[in-house]
């Protein structure tokens, strides 16, 4: 019974950031371990100082330069030694920045974290189009129940169809449900060049984020990501699931061009350097 409970709060932990509305969506009723709400997204007077110049120029350019086409971002949450979770999948500490502070993430939820990392990840999450994941993250948070983290679809790599019966009622995604929830299109695709070109194509000029980890590091490796980013948490794991996954060349990245200290967390993003 003490291990069920404990893979449960591990699932959990690990879904946390994914139950959060994002802008625009319908409200949901949250179950266990889950939080209700909307990403508050950037208003006139919400950011102050340093950070607030950080934080938008930095969306900013994310999503309105370059050759108007989205960004991809490889993105999770890390130890110092580079770990996403251990061998079990069990996350440890990497979460509790996500409930140590005053500063709420989504309007009237329970995720509070400190001001600095508020104006950092509220305009992040906003800026998202597509998720790209692997069935492995799938498979550990049920598809987030069709309602992921951010974004409005979601692009799973996997050399297996979409499990049987795995879709929510149509009938949860009406109005007069008294449960209603948003749901997102999920596409299945074999391999990461082509989950990475669909969710481009999805998300238009809105930012791809990638799952750090195998998905996220095959990517990297054939040249298909942008940027990194990192919320570095002061835990060494000694071993476990790689941020970067199966990675073993030398890859070069820039100066961070993102640093935000938040409280027991630091918030790096790097892009990667174009030879």
């Amino acid at each position: 019974m003490f291990k069920a409970q404990h893979a449960e709060h591990e699932r959990e932990k690990h879904s946390l950031a994914g139950t959060a509305e994002v802008p625009g969506r319908a409200g949901r009723t949250p179950g266990k371990g889950e939080i209700s709400g909307r990403i508050a997204g950037p208003r006139a007077g919400e950011f102050s100082g340093p950070v607030r110049l950080y934080v938008l120029l930095d969306v900013l350019e994310s999503e309105h330069l370059g050759d108007g086409m989205s960004t991809v971002i490889m993105h999770n949450v890390v130890s110092v030694d580079g770990f996403i979770a251990d061998a079990q999948d069990h996350v440890g500490p990497l979460f509790d920045w996500l409930s140590n502070g005053d500063a709420e993430l989504v309007d009237g939820g329970a995720m509070k974290v400190s001001q600095a990392s508020a104006e950092y990840v509220r305009p992040m999450w906003a800026s998202i189009g597509s998720m790209v994941i692997g069935r492995h993250l799938f498979d550990m948070t049920n598809g987030w129940e069709g309602s992921p983290p951010a974004g409005e679809h979601v692009v799973v790599v996997s050399h297996r169809p979409e499990p049987g019966g795995w879709r929510p009622e149509a009938s949860r995604l009406q109005p007069g449900h008294p449960h209603p929830r948003h749901q997102c299109p999920y596409y299945f695709v074999g391999d990461v060049t082509q989950a990475i070109a669909k969710a481009r194509e999805l998300a238009e000029v809105r930012t791809v984020v990638v799952a750090a980890g195998d998905v996220g590091g095959q990517a990297l490796a054939l040249g298909l990501v942008d940027e990194v980013a990192m919320d570095v948490v002061p835990v060494v794991f000694g071993s476990g699931k790689r941020y970067f996954g199966p990675v073993d060349a030398q890859h070069l990245l820039e100066d961070p061009h993102t640093v935000i200290q938040g409280d027991r967390v630091l918030h790096l993003r790097y892009k990667v350097r174009r030879s």
